[in-house]
């Protein structure tokens, strides 16, 4: 490459220059065409929903919410339907919404998620969601903030009923917030933190829920989407956040709780399209996403999503954002009891990556506190790149034997791939000449690519034993989840002075740092790759007991036979663990719209867990510590939801608490299995409608971290690392007219202290004598790392220009905050800064 070429990442250079960079996904594009015509080439054989049939958890419009009836129906005997063909109806372009007033107020979660499932509405027939075709089938159409129920099949009780903290973020959230991906989901929630790569992990979609790392445990529509990528949510129809462990419900972890994307289904409640078009003067964002649905007859309908995104990020230089895919659902339904849905998804993600700014030790702040500019950029634009890609398709088969027996079987192929080149920004040097302060820009790499093979086959069971309605869960699942991680070589480059160490880093001045430096050596795969495999199978049973909806009882256990190896050229390393995991909670309901709730459940981390690391203490898998037994994690929790203002506004408040016993540390070198801490903390939520008018959605998180048990004992006592203890957010708008709409965004996180990857101690280097004494050298080696807290606030304004075309200004980080997501955990860290202020107006057509 010629050393005069301009900066690839540059918003100027041309075009034929930017395929060149991007030349190695031209195979991934060519698979995005093949899916596209193949998304439009099966609208022959493709079949609508059936609006009368309750569908699986995550791959189906939602059962209309029907108001309270006066007093529960009795039970009908239970009759075999026999096939039939379907009965043909000329679907409607809209559903009609729930009246509101009356007795029973408008649509609640007190609805029953499955006719007969259990809860108000037992027994009677579902009728089909409700609200317009293209809208969120789990949210309440009378408040669409509010979701009155999340779509997995083993949460057989809307929200209301559930013993758990629950946060869904519904299509309409995810629009006014403007939330394009996860990071940006995670950065704007209470009680969820984010993270970097540490330890070897990769660096992507970290994230820690109520204090624990939730990076593997994230899931697209129930099935587990492993090794750490970067998501998008052009697919998404809403983002559901579970707090607490779940490993009953999800599997290995879940210890702070899980994340679940549930993706758009194409639906026969009405044909569809809707168009997005968005710019941003201030960072060049230019983004158009595609939602069309067609039904084609009665028994077929398709859906297909598209997305294309050409941006810069605000307040960083060089960096880049680019993004395109396609999603495809088809939905065939011959019969009025059977139903199959075919699902595809593919996006592509490409860009230069941004892996922070140095960490001044002497202020205890980053350098772009008052130092360097915030756009300060540290990594080599001709170097760097980040390209990373998701590809699943999901089939789902759904049985209705009668109204009390359903069966679904799901079965899912995936493969993602995280590939990068990035420049961390370590170990500052000041002299007492500021000017003359240097850097060590480190490479970074990785080339990953998980593949998952799953199958999840579940029922749903109902049943009387007099005036106790019962709905049962059972299941199995058989996953195999194998990735491969490999690093780049030849990170060093002949046009610096001096050249690169033997490592590939590079001594660089703190304030010019050299963005455009000529490389002569491109990067070039490692070939020397890690090989981990995962089979798991898993059997659980999940039960609701409801007494009147007055009183319900859950409970549930799950066994996983988990079986990993990890094997290189040189090593091998292999772990079997059984892991049983048990929940239960009890509900209380002194008035239909509120209920009182304890619950206990049960989590665990088997060694090797997160796929994407290689250190044991973060999760991963080597043949020195593959003896350890998985970690245990326990929980208890109390609370209360209350459905308000006519039931329009779902408020959650509880307090949790969650030890950890078994927890992995490394004191002096050595691995351990020995620690032990624990979490708790308040957790508020409210989400829906206050007025006719005036939507919200927001939390309130409180948390106190405690190390309880450590090899080191200066350790006990500390809090631990990496996460904000307390954060706030709340989006709210309000309707002026009927034409415009105003609103807004609010978000707090307090600091975070950096430190080992268990306790916020500087990761200075522990023993049983104490703390290291500070020296000349080191005065800070005892004082704590720490990012300083912030408030960051967002404004909208949205305005109906006709009966189908809206327009919107979004203006995120409205006072230009400097602010921080992430920092890494050492004594010399880096930090992740979040983007500054950036405006976007938005064009919308629906039709």
């Amino acid at each position: 490459m010629s050393a005069a070429k301009r900066p690839l990442s540059l918003r100027s250079f041309n075009r034929d220059e930017r395929r060149v960079f991007r030349a190695p996904l031209d195979r991934p594009k060519k698979v995005a065409g093949v899916a596209a015509v193949l998304a439009s080439g099966v609208g022959a054989v493709a079949v609508a929903e059936n609006a009368t049939t309750t569908l699986p958890p995550v791959k189906v419009d939602a059962p209309s919410e029907k108001p309270r009836p006066l007093a529960a129906p009795k039970a009908k005997p239970v009759a075999i339907a026999a096939a039939k063909p379907r009965r043909a109806h000329a679907p409607s372009q809209h559903a009609t919404h729930v009246a509101r007033g009356g007795a029973s107020g408008p649509a609640s979660a007190s609805t029953s998620t499955l006719a007969g499932a259990g809860g108000e509405g037992t027994g009677a027939a579902a009728t089909g969601p409700v609200g317009p075709a293209d809208g969120d089938p789990y949210a309440d159409p009378a408040a669409p903030y509010k979701a009155n129920r999340v779509a997995s099949l083993k949460f057989t009780e809307p929200i209301l009923n559930t013993p758990r903290t629950i946060t869904v973020l519904t299509q309409e959230v995810l629009q006014d917030k403007n939330a394009t991906s996860l990071r940006e989901i995670a950065r704007s929630t209470a009680g969820v933190t984010l993270g970097t790569g540490e330890g070897g992990n990769a660096f992507g979609d970290r994230f820690f829920i109520r204090g624990f790392d939730a990076r593997n445990d994230v899931f697209v529509d129930g099935i587990r989407d492993p090794a750490v990528s970067v998501r998008e949510t052009f697919y998404a129809e809403q983002v559901e956040i579970l707090r607490g462990p779940g490993s009953t419900f999800a599997g290995r972890g879940t210890a702070g709780g899980a994340v679940n994307i549930v993706t758009k289904q194409a639906t026969d409640r009405g044909d569809f399209y809707d168009g997005v078009v968005q710019g941003s003067p201030s960072d060049g964002t230019k983004r158009v996403t595609l939602d069309v649905n067609k039904v084609i007859n009665p028994v077929l309908a398709v859906r297909l999503n598209g997305l294309f995104q050409d941006a810069n990020v605000a307040g960083r230089g060089y960096v880049v954002d680019d993004r395109n895919g396609v999603a495809g659902s088809v939905v065939f339904k011959p019969f009025d009891n059977f139903k199959l849905s075919a699902e595809y998804n593919h996006v592509r993600l490409s860009g230069l990556p941004d892996f922070g700014v140095p960490y001044n030790r002497i202020t205890n702040r980053p350098f772009t506190e008052g130092v360097i500019p915030r756009a300060s950029y540290f990594g080599l634009v001709n170097r760097d790149f980040q390209r990373a890609g998701q590809d699943f398709g999901t089939l789902t088969a759904e049985y209705r034997v009668n109204d009390a027996v359903l069966l679904t079987n799901k079965t899912r192929q995936e493969r993602a791939v995280l590939n990068y080149v990035g420049t961390l920004a370590e170990s500052p040097t000041i002299t007492p000449n500021i000017i003359g302060s240097t850097v060590s820009l480190n490479p970074q790499s990785r080339y990953q690519v998980a593949n998952v093979t799953a199958n999840q086959t579940e029922g749903l069971l109902k049943f009387d034993t007099g005036p106790v309605k019962h709905a049962v869960v059972p299941g199995v699942e058989i996953s195999r989840e194998f990735v491969t991680r490999d690093t780049y070589s030849g990170l060093n480059s002949e046009g610096s002075a001096g050249g690169f160490s033997g490592s590939g880093s590079l001594t660089a001045n703190l304030f010019l740092p050299p963005n455009e430096l000529p490389v002569l050596i491109q990067p070039y795969r490692s070939l020397n790759p890690t090989y981990i495999g995962v089979d798991t199978k898993s059997g659980y049973l999940i039960e609701t007991a409801n007494y009147q909806d007055v009183v319900l009882v859950n409970g549930g256990v799950r066994y996983d036979d988990y079986h990993i190896t990890s094997r290189s050229a040189s090593t091998w390393a292999e772990n079997n663990s059984g892991l049983i995991n048990y929940n239960g909670g009890l509900v209380l309901k002194p008035l239909p719209y509120a209920s009182l709730y304890a619950a206990y459940a049960t989590s665990a981390n088997p060694v090797g867990a997160e796929l994407d690391g290689s250190a044991a203490n973060y999760g991963g898998l080597n043949a020195a510590d593959q003896i350890f037994p998985p970690q245990y994690n326990r929980a208890s929790e109390i609370g209360t939801k209350w459905e308000l203002f006519d039931r329009r506004l779902l408020a959650t408040a509880a307090l949790f608490k969650t030890t950890v016993s078994g927890a992995r540390e490394v004191i002096g070198g050595v691995t351990t299995a020995e620690a032990a801490y624990r979490i708790q903390g308040l957790d508020l939520e409210a989400a829906g409608k206050v007025t006719d008018k005036w939507s919200l959605i927001g939390g309130l998180v409180l948390m106190d971290s405690r190390v309880t048990k450590s090899y080191a004992p200066t350790n006990v006592g500390l809090q631990l690392a990496n996460i904000a203890h307390q954060s706030f957010s709340l989006l709210s708008k309000y309707e002026l007219t009927d034409m415009i709409e105003v609103g807004g965004q609010a978000v707090y996180a307090s600091r975070i202290y950096g430190g080992s990857n268990l306790a916020a101690n500087g990761a200075t280097s522990l023993n049983a004598s104490g703390l290291p004494a500070p020296t000349k050298a080191n005065p800070f080696i005892n004082v704590p790392t720490e990012l300083p807290s912030h408030w960051r606030f967002d404004v909208f304004a949205e305005a109906k220009v006709g009966p189908n075309i809206t327009m919107k200004l979004f203006v995120a980080n409205l006072f230009d905050r400097t602010y921080y997501d992430a920092f890494y955990q050492s004594a010399a860290p880096f930090a992740l800064i979040a983007p500054g202020r950036s405006v976007t107006i938005e064009a919308r057509m629906r039709f």
